[in-house]
């Protein structure tokens, strides 16, 4: 797992609209990147809206989510909420793996590979300064604001 004072890692993934984002598109504003399992399930809302409904409160910070869903499911996604951050697709799991959310899960006794809810705060110049692990999606927004604040 990436652990804070450590380079976020590069990438370039395709967002809801289809448009490239690397590393280099967020240099010089600090970034709340977050990783999540999937679109439009119940937990994954409750963060992605609470994210949306924070976002005025924290100037200058941009917020971007990640999961393996496509473009075309995150656009659906964003539409659906009317999420206006980027939802970033990762569907090849390599950033997801990079950072070390691609981990063994397990429910009702089976083991499946899937992303650990974690965030990901990052600086101005791309080194994490926070790392948030197995989160629970509702109220995190708000702890994310509070530690921003």
């Amino acid at each position: 797992m990436l652990e804070a004072g450590s380079p976020f890692p590069d990438f370039e993934l395709l967002n809801q609209d289809g448009s490239t984002i690397t590393k280099a598109n967020l240099s010089g504003s600090p970034a709340v990147i977050y990783f999540y399992p999937k679109d439009d399930t119940s937990g994954c809302t409750a963060e992605a809206c609470e994210f949306q409904v924070s976002l005025p409160d924290i100037p200058g910070v941009r917020v971007i989510g990640v999961s393996p869903d496509p473009v075309k499911s995150h656009r659906k996604f964003a539409d659906k909420y009317g999420l206006t951050f980027d939802l970033l697709a990762d569907t090849e799991k390599q950033l997801c793996e990079a950072v070390g959310v691609w981990v063994e899960k397990s429910m009702y006794g089976k083991k499946y590979m899937g992303v650990e809810r974690t965030t990901f705060l990052v600086d101005a110049n791309g080194v994490v300064t926070r790392v948030y692990n197995k989160v629970k999606a509702q109220g995190h927004a708000a702890e994310v604001k509070a530690a921003l604040g």
